[in-house]
């Protein structure tokens, strides 16, 4: 494609995700989209780095050229990554779920009253592969931000009904308040209820704690694994559910330090070294092993940001604390 193509069809496809897309030109650009498997990996990639740098205050506040400006900046500097980061990129697409584009497609069809794609899926599953992060807004403007190795799926007809999503993993919800549509979050161990506010909830399944932490706002909790009353948080508080015993238990928070992994931060504060290798198998889509099982419970100290510091940036820290040693295999890491 050409750079002036490139340039019009930007500009088509920023019209239409800001909403203000005529039907013969939507039409128009959902038949181009439909043309093949190139069309929509480019019309993917640009959705993606209009939700990166193009908030939905932003548009309201400073209108359709200023955000096509962001928009355009941020394509610019994604052109200009070098080859691996556009690999990486890649390995983003096809993790990506095969809704793909009708997914984005659905969501602005419902902004728009259209009814296009509406009855095409049932579900909508998104997904952040290991080493990268995924950030978007549902039909309702509710900013969701997912860490890696984290899926979400919620209903096509989302808002129409009730606003309710699954999570396995680790997210980051601004919810956008509704008092006749409460957001529910749920996931193998705990579900949520809120109206309206700010909260973050992780709960993989390869680790043994469920973890949501309040920062705004009010939720409720209710177990799905023992029978126990609700439990309800206030801003600054946590509830930790120990997998083992099923029990939800309320702590108190001083600090925001649980959302440091969306800055890239890698906080180790006398973790376990087998925790630790989860942490960083997630961050950097990568093997570890422990040569010695026993290793699993040394425990490591420090912060390090994933979009500062490589793998073996890391580990070469690591290993001058004398604890451990790794070594490179295959496409794996040994630690010994």
């Amino acid at each position: 494609m050409k750079e002036k193509e490139r340039y019009d069809m930007d500009a088509l496809i920023a019209e239409y995700l800001s909403g203000g897309l005529d039907p013969a030109k939507r039409t128009e650009l959902e038949n181009w989209v439909r043309e093949s498997e190139e069309n929509r990996r480019y019309f993917l990639r640009r959705e993606e780095l209009w939700f990166s740098a193009v908030s939905r205050e932003e548009l309201e506040k400073f209108g359709a050229d200023k955000a096509f400006e962001a928009f355009r900046r941020r394509v610019r500097a994604a052109e200009a990554r070098p080859v691996a980061g556009r690999s990486r990129w890649r390995m983003v697409l096809r993790y990506a779920a095969a809704v793909a584009v009708l997914c984005v497609v659905a969501y602005f069809s419902y902004r728009q009253g259209g009814q296009d794609l509406q009855n095409t899926l049932a579900q909508i599953e998104v997904e952040a592969p290991a080493g990268s992060q995924t950030r978007m807004r549902l039909p309702d403007s509710t900013l969701v931000v997912l860490n890696a190795g984290s899926r979400m799926v919620y209903a096509q007809d989302f808002g129409v009904e009730s606003r309710e999503v699954t999570l396995e993993g680790e997210g980051y919800f601004e919810v956008t308040r509704n008092a006749g549509k409460p957001f529910r979050v749920s996931s193998e161990n705990v579900a949520l209820t809120v109206l309206g506010t700010k909260f973050n909830f992780r709960d993989y399944p390869q680790e043994d704690e469920v973890v949501v932490s309040l920062r705004e706002g009010r939720v409720q909790l209710d177990n799905r694994i023992h029978e126990e009353a609700s439990m309800a948080l206030k801003p600054d508080e946590r509830m930790v559910m120990d997998k083992c015993d099923g029990r939800m238990k309320r702590e108190r928070m001083m600090t925001d330090a649980y959302l440091k992994w969306m800055d890239g931060k890698l906080d180790f504060d006398g973790t376990p070294l087998d925790k630790v290798i989860v942490v960083l198998e997630r961050a950097y889509s990568t093997t570890i092993r422990l040569e010695r099982e026993s290793l699993g419970n040394l425990r490591l100290y420090g912060c390090f940001n994933r979009n500062e510091q490589g793998l073996i940036d890391i580990l070469e820290i690591l290993q001058a604390t004398g604890k451990i040693s790794y070594r490179l295999h295959d496409d794996s890491v040994i630690i010994y």
